[in-house]
């Protein structure tokens, strides 16, 4: 579970070195050096934070391309039940799924089916009362990356069950091979994402070591086809399996209210994740069972490799949900074929030294150059915070007069440590 692929990019011919990303980042994953942004790979959680903030575009979103399709005899493609949100005066789900056909697949497997199979299972398994209390749920992996680098200690509480994308590309997979008689390697099955961290969970999966689903495609760049193709449709297929507790996991909410009647929470947007796992960690939200996090703002619906405005697809999806039963689908299967094969650990790229008295000493010398810092955290020694750049300095990745108000000081006038004492 290393954090080795990354699913954005920085294209260095648009970047400006505005600054605007670092502030964003949660991870303080960016800095901005000679001018132009940098990406500490092993720090980002793929949450796209970046590339909302970003005025020039600079930030690019890394997925697979629709041409891999070629690759593979059959096809199947995974609808998140966020692309039901896309669409104007849509109120059946069938045009979107024969559209799908029209596409190129050969056929479709909701990802909303397998969200009521899990809430299913998650509904037994809360009853055991076998979890540390609250349970984060494990479906938003932006939120479970963050919690890796930045919330060890809440790695325990985290819900260690596949998402509803992984347990729809086993099922698809199966079934398909059962169906059709070839093998797996020549049956392709491709997720149709809102969002970048669910590209990263494709090519590199939290909880096993290989994942089903051969390759995620941006909705965005489905959307036009597809439009197209259902404009063409006239009776759409039966394909549609699933209800509302399915089809409402797009949204913030639609995960922990299937939970009925257990004490749950549900956030979306980074900002108030972060603010609650401190919470957490601070032992203040005993009194909850469950916790839904979503790094988007309104849940998935705002990914951003989606097209609509996150509060008009929530409000579209309501009005889908109308037409639908509560739910199509059971959890019929073992437990333990959901359950992820290895824990969830902290991976410490934050950590200044393996070294425990190194480490402490460090952390000392962060917190006196940190003191003769202003403290604006203005973000102009491309640093997102005055801390941020004592720690670089410490690291030997910056100098003191990357700091503006140093620059124009004399160092030793005010106590400052010179440049040059930073070996």
């Amino acid at each position: 579970m290393s954090l080795l692929y990354n699913s954005v990019t920085l294209d260095a011919d648009k970047c400006m070195g505005c600054t605007n990303c670092i502030k964003r980042c949660p991870t303080e994953a960016i800095r901005v050096r000679d001018g132009k942004a940098r990406i500490i790979s092993e720090r980002c959680i793929d949450c796209g934070e970046c590339i909302t903030a970003c005025p020039y575009h600079a930030k690019r979103a890394i997925y697979d391309d629709v041409g891999r399709m070629n690759d593979f005899q059959y096809k199947i493609a995974l609808p998140s039940p966020t692309l039901y949100g896309q669409f104007h005066n849509l109120d059946d789900i069938d045009y979107i799924l024969t559209g799908l056909i029209g596409v190129g697949f050969d056929e479709v497997y909701e990802v909303s089916r397998s969200a009521e199979m899990l809430s299913d299972a998650t509904r037994q398994m809360m009853k055991e009362q076998k979890f540390k209390k609250p349970v984060i749920s494990s479906a938003c992996p932006a939120v479970i990356r963050l919690i890796r680098i930045k919330f060890p200690d809440l790695c325990e509480n985290v819900f260690p069950y596949l998402s509803p994308m992984q347990i729809a590309g086993r099922r698809a997979k199966e079934e398909a091979m059962k169906k059709t008689g070839l093998p797996a390697g020549q049956i392709g099955v491709f997720f149709i994402t809102p969002c970048l961290a669910q590209v990263t969970d494709v090519h590199h999966p939290i909880g096993i070591e290989e994942s089903w689903i051969d390759g995620a495609f941006s909705l965005a760049e489905i959307y036009p086809g597809l439009l197209d193709c259902m404009n063409k449709v006239q009776e759409p297929l039966p394909i549609s399996k699933s209800g509302i507790i399915g089809v409402s996991w797009a949204t913030s909410g639609g995960e922990s209210s299937a939970l009925i009647r257990e004490q749950h929470l549900a956030v979306d947007g980074m900002e108030n994740v972060m603010a609650v796992l401190e919470e957490i960690e601070g032992e203040r939200m005993r009194e909850l069972d469950f916790i839904e996090l979503n790094a988007c703002p309104g849940g998935c619906v705002g990914g951003v490799l989606t097209i609509e405005n996150p509060y008009i697809a929530k409000a579209r999806i309501q009005r889908i949900r109308k037409h639908l039963p509560v739910s199509l689908n059971r959890f019929d299967g073992d437990i333990e074929s959901i359950k992820w094969k290895e824990k969830l650990k902290y991976i410490g790229v934050m950590k200044l030294s393996d070294d425990i008295g190194e480490a402490i000493r460090m952390m000392g010398e962060i917190d006196r150059i940190t003191e003769t810092l202003k403290g604006l955290d203005c973000g102009s020694c491309g640093a997102p915070s005055c801390r941020a750049l004592a720690e670089d300095i410490v690291m030997g990745k910056a100098t003191l007069d990357k700091c503006v108000f140093v620059l124009h000081k004399e160092p030793d006038s005010i106590g400052m440590i010179k440049p040059k004492d930073m070996s």
